[in-house]
């Protein structure tokens, strides 16, 4: 059966969000850093997470990269990246 684009969007952009609620200092701490785990899709299809944290802007601030694929594929279903800085920086 083939991954649903959207529910692996959709995770990417849950997982994103979850990370974003992080305080600078909770993202210092984790970074850098990286992990995996299986996840099932909203429609019960088994997936990997992969999240990782990476110091970026010479460490004032923390690139957060998330994907989502089938287990064992090399190449992401879906993608997304977000950076973060400490509070009252631009």
């Amino acid at each position: 059966m083939a991954l649903n684009p959207d529910d692996l969007a959709a995770m990417v952009e849950e997982e994103l969000d979850q990370a974003q609620a992080l305080s600078w200092e909770e993202l210092r701490r984790v970074t850098p850093w990286g992990d995996s785990y299986i996840a099932l899709t909203p429609t019960g299809e088994e997936v990997e997470v992969e999240r990782n944290y990476l110091w970026s802007e010479e460490g004032r601030a923390v690139q957060i990269e998330v994907s989502v694929r089938r287990p064992g594929d090399r190449d992401p279903g879906a993608f997304g990246k977000v950076t973060a800085r400490p509070a009252g920086d631009a």
